[in-house]
């Protein structure tokens, strides 16, 4: 344990999509991506601490996740594909060590608030049984924000539990409110002598269940009345403060119990926003190129940040890379505990390039390799390889409904000024001119972070190098864990509730 820094620490991590984990928010859902959306209290994190600028997760939920809990690309876990569906026999494989297991050796409390998504077809793969001591919240994917109710693989039932056991009298209380007040519980009660860990990985702003998937109370749709014309738009935007409320409140919790000066604070969503319709949703990743689910920046390019009074007072806007694996790596090196002896990582440990602002580390990101699905993308430095598959309809650039002026929060000084993308005039033939399906188109993404030229026909010996990379991690692939649909799980036939059913 580095002698310098506090005995213990808490380490707080979110789902907005460890840590504040929030789903499914695109890059211009928030403020200080210059958002119409206002979102003063991530934004005040944003500026007090490091802002990760180049900061990459999986295209999809399950695979991030399974990528934070382990360190660990998906291709290595067996999660690579799609996502974990409620009623699939299966789940991140019982051999994988999470972070949370990694934390108990530290002696952290663990405790996890809001979605799993990692399976729950038996016992063993429940969160209590994978290094937390406490779960509040849902094993699906997606559910309602009031009655709680998730429609999955065409099977209803209630899913929402604490410790394993089914909550029945949660109708009606706003999902978003109840995780606040769960994790405002956790941290007003905990024994300070001992560090913490908490993942509050927030239902917000996933989409609930069909036709009526954007829910928030009206009181929060109504801060955009003059804002937001478009009425999707407006209610995701409510979405967004409502989750925004629930950052703000816990780190006035923090403050007010003194947890905040040893607390490590980190906010990373999922995946790229689901824009242009995509599960009947309603965010953004304007301007870059595609939605969750794709591999364009606008599917894995992540928000992401970092903020702590452990970071010897840094804050910047950091321009070197960070995937989604290197958070167990970097976060166990903060804990105290020391990242050389974690085996099998992909991650790195990043922590102290952090602290010190200091030379990039990490030189390639994999963005995934999806073989039912056939596609795949590798970024080499500035280099960005896109082969396989993309849906026409995910392919192209989504704007906002429309395009209005700002009002920066009075939280936010005037000298911070919005981190925004710039991707220059959009050529002719920027919608047909990388046919991945076809051949492997190649992008340099500093100069054209908006993914227009494909410059594959330019640089032959780069598309084949990173061709050959590719095939080294292909290699080392593990299959697939999907599994089909087993009827056996319905609801239905097990008192109405989504839980264990094997």
């Amino acid at each position: 344990m580095d002698p310098t820094l506090p005995h213990w620490r808490s380490i707080i991590t979110s789902h907005f999509q460890a840590q504040y984990r929030t789903p499914k928010q695109g890059w211009n859902d928030v403020g200080f991506h210059d958002s119409e959306i206002e979102t003063p209290n991530i934004d005040a994190l944003a500026y007090d601490g490091i802002i990760l600028n180049k900061y990459y997760v999986s295209p999809i939920c399950s695979p991030t996740r399974s990528a934070i809990m382990t360190g660990r690309h998906p291709i290595h876990t067996g999660m690579q594909v799609y996502v974990i569906g409620g009623a699939t026999p299966y789940g991140l494989p019982l051999s994988e060590i999470t972070i949370a297991q990694h934390l108990q050796k530290l002696g952290y409390r663990r405790h996890l608030v809001g979605k799993w998504h990692l399976g729950f077809f038996t016992d063993a793969y429940l969160p209590m049984n994978r290094g937390f001591e406490s779960h509040f919240g849902y094993y699906t994917g997606h559910e309602d924000y009031f009655d709680h109710e998730s429609n999955d693989d065409q099977m209803w039932g209630l899913d929402f539990h604490r410790n394993g056991q089914t909550l029945w009298d949660v109708y009606g209380n706003f999902s978003t409110e109840m995780y606040t007040q769960e994790a405002e519980r956790i941290i007003r009660s905990h024994n300070q002598s001992e560090p913490l860990f908490l993942v509050l990985a927030h239902q917000a702003v996933h989409a609930g269940n069909q036709p009526e998937p954007l829910e928030v109370p009206e009181s929060y749709v109504e801060r955009y009345t003059n804002k937001i014309k478009d009425v999707k738009r407006r209610m995701f935007a409510g979405m967004v403060s409502a989750l925004d409320d629930s950052v703000g409140q816990v780190v006035k919790v923090l403050n007010e119990t003194g947890l905040m000066k040893n607390t490590v604070l980190v906010f990373t969503t999922d995946n790229g926003g689901p824009t242009n319709g995509y599960d009947g949703n309603a965010a953004c990743n304007w301007p870059l190129r595609g939605v969750k689910n794709t591999m364009w920046e606008g599917g894995v390019r992540g928000v992401g940040l970092i903020s702590s009074p452990l970071l010897n007072g840094q804050s910047y806007v950091s321009e070197n890379f960070f995937h989604v694996t290197d958070w167990l790596p970097t976060l166990y090196h903060a804990a105290g505990g020391d990242p050389t002896t974690l085996k099998n990582l992909d991650g790195l440990d990043l922590w102290d390039m952090l602290r010190k602002n200091g030379e990039q580390v990490r030189s390639e990101v994999l963005h995934n390799i999806d073989p039912v699905n056939k596609f795949a993308s590798l970024r080499v430095g500035d280099y960005k390889l896109v082969m396989g598959k993309i849906s026409v309809n995910d392919n192209g650039w989504y704007p906002p409904p429309q395009l209005s002026p700002k009002k920066n929060s009075d939280i936010l000084k005037r000298s911070k000024v919005p981190i925004v993308v710039k991707c220059g005039p959009k050529p002719l033939n920027a919608s047909y001119n990388c046919l991945p399906e076809v051949s492997p188109c190649l992008f340099h993404i500093p100069m054209d972070p908006c993914e227009y030229e494909n410059i594959a026909d330019v640089y032959p010996d780069i598309v084949k190098q990173m061709l050959q990379r590719l095939e080294e991690y292909n290699s080392t692939m593990i299959p697939p864990a999907n599994k089909p649909v087993d009827p056996n799980a319905n609801p239905a036939l097990h008192g109405g509730d989504w839980k264990p059913w094997m």
